[in-house]
């Protein structure tokens, strides 16, 4: 998924251009890393959204044990079903981040952000949260679980 303000962020802090496409963002800056996870890690209708549920979101793999416990209400709202979802993903890449040694946000050509593991596997966190909004599946502590694992 593109996400246009992270674009424009990565103009402002020195992220390189090709011909037609914009580079893989270099993350290797710890500033910059640190800038780009902060953006990520924001996913407000998320929070706003487990909160009105009674959940704190607090960065932790129980947190989203308890995300995939919701009662899915967003789907009734096919407008937010989206935001929803990729805020799922960035929340769940956020906790990934934060908890599994090694793993990084990387941020590919178009704003596309994916997390990327030790092992140097990437995985897709806005799809997967897309497809737990739409689905229920895979849930996200799931998609925690085989992170972590590996």
């Amino acid at each position: 998924m593109n996400i246009p303000f992270l674009d424009g962020w990565l103009k402002r802090h020195g992220g390189e251009q090709d011909q037609d496409h914009r580079a893989a963002a270099d993350l290797n800056d710890p500033a910059r890393a640190a800038g780009v996870a902060e953006l990520l890690s924001e996913c407000e209708l998320l929070r706003v959204r487990a909160e009105e549920a009674g959940l704190e979101l607090d960065d932790s793999p129980a947190s989203l044990t308890a995300l995939d416990q919701l009662p899915p209400r967003w789907r009734d709202d096919p407008e937010e079903l989206p935001w929803l979802g990729n805020d799922a993903g960035l929340y769940l890449g956020t906790v990934i981040v934060r908890t599994v040694q090694g793993a990084v946000w990387h941020i590919w050509p178009g704003g596309h952000p994916v997390v990327r593991l030790a092992s140097g596997r990437e995985i897709s966190v806005v799809e997967a949260g897309l497809e737990w909004a739409v689905n229920g599946a895979p849930e996200l502590s799931q998609v925690y679980a085989e992170a972590a694992e590996a």
